[in-house]
């Protein structure tokens, strides 16, 4: 066939519309015609739903072809879900896509090395996607995981006269019986050490996602992604990791929807969203539910999209000091609830409630929802809605609710710890972090204080890091007492990689809450114990953490209590010579001849971490600062010109 008649009917045109609008309008129509959409409607506002979808599947859900993670997998039903009702709202929906990397997947893999780079290309495809259809109304934006979600939620704090709605993507269902998917991803190094068999990874490495769609259940970056989208007001109520494939999922996209048009209709944006208040609603959330680390590489990215302020660690630190943390979830426990059941315990806004009542948050400001904050948790304090899911945790699940989500003086009483602490000292003279809240308990001492003095075992790589971990040598393998020392997986050597496979085996080895962990990499929010990260300078900028040498003596001390904390070295050969001697040591040794970026860092990812070092670097954002990047090649140009 090489003819069709095409469409029939009559595409609206007027004669002001020929003359007036642009010839990429007029084509626009014929192509909408083109598509199937019934001609005559094509005068309707015209909305756009962005995702990160992957893979293809059957009506019946079988997979045709894989996505990257279940995260993405089923995206699909969401999106289509949202556009029936744009349709049925008299609308013309469109869809597009740029799908997500998994974390998970990628742990130790030099997938690793596109990973957070990705989030900032992502950002900007989606930003030009929008636009490109320039006829569009407003923007939904559909995502779940570690990178597409904060990529999503910087796209659309940078569309600053546009209407805006996040829809998180929820949770895969956890396994009656088995691992959870953050415990799966120890199972190497434990059956290595010879700690699980074969038999037992074989059957749990089956069943860890036992739902096809939703990220991991655990309050990792994609969950914690998914509270800061509702804590910010940019989801609309109750609909951060909501179970996925449920009624309630698929409810959330065409109410999502339908707060789409109201937006456009009051004509309200982002940026009236996005206020520097809404910002620190969501830090005080992220601090109440003991969120992952790297939010704070996301938030202050979202909040240079949005062009307002971007927060420091001095204000992290200031809020994590203001706000208790009052939620049991995975990985912090004490329990240990998945993310499905913080969502049935009442999710964001039972947190907000209480943070409410301690004066914690700004309800005054505006939500997706069209309303204020204080509007959205009067509505959701007396809801049916949240009486039926708290109802359900309790007689279905056998879980009090309460033991989810806390009241101030509950959490008190199970010593819940306030969730980062920001530790400095000779190996980070800019600072790093690490999650307080999941220090093993039985490793910290009665006054709250993590205290540990022990050998350096330094590694240039996770590769490296991770042969020692799994190896039964006796000499080479690591031991309780171990200080591992990881470098060159900083933005300059790795792109900033993730080394959670490291910090899963130390959490799931029997003898992992005796070792301690510091590294320039970043880690996953489902990390827990001794792990501190984001050491800054990085060792390939020079960072003393490069210097550190095998047998040196460290000194780890962090305050869980007031939060603050220190990384020292300390001494050499088991003699402690202190700080002092330490500072003065690293200072008068040479640069090491074998700190080198990964020999597979693409270029891609080089030109990322160059781009995000002009702007402000690490505690930045990793972002791009247009300016400053501008006036940073100018001077280059002009010094090359000398």
């Amino acid at each position: 066939m090489t003819h069709a008649d095409g469409p029939k009917g009559t595409v609206p045109f007027t004669a002001e519309f020929l003359i007036e609008e642009p010839s990429g309008n007029h084509f626009g129509m014929t192509q909408n015609a083109g598509m199937g959409w019934n001609p005559s409607e094509l005068m309707r506002k015209q909305f756009i739903i962005l995702s990160t979808v992957g893979g293809v599947k059957e009506e019946d859900g079988s997979p045709v072809a894989l996505g990257l993670h279940t995260g993405h997998f089923e995206l699909v039903d969401m999106v289509s879900a949202a556009a029936k009702e744009l349709k049925d709202l008299k609308s013309v929906p469109f869809a597009a896509f740029c799908s997500d990397p998994c974390d998970g997947r990628t742990q130790g893999t030099t997938g690793m090395l596109d990973s957070l780079p990705y989030r900032n290309d992502a950002a900007q495809v989606f930003r030009r996607i929008a636009r490109s259809l320039p006829t569009v109304r407003g923007v939904l934006g559909v995502a779940s995981c570690d990178k597409g979600l904060p990529a999503m939620m910087m796209a659309l704090a940078g569309l600053h006269n546009q209407p805006t709605v996040v829809v998180p993507g929820g949770t895969t269902l956890k396994p009656h019986v088995g691992e959870d998917t953050g415990q799966i991803q120890s199972i190497g190094a434990r059956f290595a050490q010879g700690e699980v068999t074969l038999e037992y990874a074989q059957d749990v490495g089956c069943r860890s996602c036992a739902s096809p769609g939703g990220g991991c259940q655990f309050l990792g970056t994609a969950g914690t992604s998914q509270v800061v989208s509702e804590a910010l007001g940019l989801a609309i109520t109750h609909a951060a990791l909501s179970p996925s494939g449920t009624p309630a999922w698929h409810d959330i996209a065409r109410r999502s929807a339908r707060a789409l048009v109201m937006m456009e209709k009051s004509g309200v944006t982002s940026q009236d969203i996005l206020t520097d208040a809404a910002f620190e609603n969501a830090m005080a959330v992220h601090a109440a539910c003991g969120g992952s680390t790297n939010l704070l590489l996301h938030m202050p990215a979202i909040a240079h999209a949005a062009g307002r302020r971007r927060m420091t660690v001095d204000d992290w630190n200031r809020v994590n000091l203001e706000v208790p943390r009052l939620v049991d979830v995975l990985p912090n426990g004490p329990v240990g609830h998945p993310t499905t059941q913080l969502y049935a315990a009442g999710g964001v806004p039972e947190v907000m409630l209480h943070l409410r009542k301690l004066g914690l948050i700004d309800t005054s400001v505006l939500t997706a929802t069209g309303q204020t904050l204080e509007e959205n948790l009067n509505w959701w304090e007396d809801s049916e809605r949240r009486h039926d899911v708290r109802k359900y945790l309790k007689e279905v699940d056998g879980v009090d609710p309460d033991n989810v989500i806390m009241s101030p003086e509950n959490a008190s009483k199970k010593n819940l710890t306030s969730t980062v602490t920001f530790p400095m000292g000779n190996i980070a003279p800019e600072g790093s972090v690490i999650k307080s809240t999941a220090i093993d308990p039985s490793v910290v001492d009665d006054d709250n204080v993590y205290r540990k003095l022990g050998p350096a075992r330094v590694f240039r790589s996770e590769r490296a890091a991770m042969g020692a971990i799994k190896s039964r040598d006796e000499d080479h393998k690591i031991k309780a007492g171990d200080i591992m020392i990881v470098t060159c997986g900083g933005p300059l050597g790795t792109g900033m990689e993730e080394v959670y496979q490291l910090t899963a085996a130390l959490k799931h080895l029997s003898y992992g809450k005796q070792v301690a962990l510091i590294t320039d990499a970043r880690f996953s929010g489902v990390s827990t114990g001794a792990c501190i990260g984001h050491v800054g300078p990085e060792a390939l900028a020079g960072g003393p953490i490069g210097r550190v040498e095998d047998g040196d003596l460290i000194e780890i001390i962090v305050d869980r209590k007031n939060l603050s904390g220190s990384i020292n070295l300390v001494g050499s050969n088991g003699e402690n010579k202190g700080a002092d001697w330490g500072t003065a040591e690293l200072e008068k040794r040479g640069e090491p001849t074998d700190l080198a970026p990964h020999p597979q860092l693409p270029d891609d990812s080089r030109l990322w971490a160059a781009l995000q070092s002009a702007s402000g670097g690490t505690w930045g954002g990793c972002v791009f600062d247009v300016d400053s990047i501008v006036e940073t090649i100018e001077a280059g140009k002009k010094a090359l010109g000398k």
